[in-house]
């Protein structure tokens, strides 16, 4: 595993990433291996506490399960395209197909990884993301 530093400032203010899945280890992986990374995160159990949090206004990049209860992780991306709130999106899922991804990306997501992802791969796209 390799870490990086990020440049962190966005006009002023720290570059947030939100990380929302429904599975609890999922959640505290990831936050851990931004950590590590140098990349201020902040995990929500639901894409409806995501949103209730009004953190959407204030993240940099969003890492999403596709498949929870409620609002999925694809809703939840048409909800913020349709607020005019684009945010990149990485999907993170153990339940994709090849429409699936196809959906998610041409609503502007960045990337889609299979469960289990590769800490490297996120950790480049997450970069990317926070420097584009």
């Amino acid at each position: 595993m390799f870490y990086y530093t990020f440049g962190m400032a966005m006009q002023g203010k720290t570059k947030l990433v939100a990380i929302v899945d429904d599975d609890h280890s999922i959640r505290g992986a990831v936050e851990g291996l931004l950590k590590a990374a140098g990349v201020q995160s902040q995990a929500f159990a639901s894409a409806e506490d995501f949103l209730k949090s009004g953190q959407q206004h204030h993240t940099a990049c969003l890492i999403a399960d596709i498949r929870m209860p409620g609002i999925s992780g694809l809703e939840l991306q048409e909800r913020l395209n349709a607020e005019h709130c684009r945010i990149p999106t990485i999907f993170i899922t153990a339940h994709g197909d090849a429409q699936m991804r196809m959906r998610a990306l041409r609503a502007g997501a960045v990337e889609f990884l299979a469960k289990p992802f590769d800490d490297e791969a996120l950790i480049e796209t997450v970069r990317a993301a926070l420097e584009s």
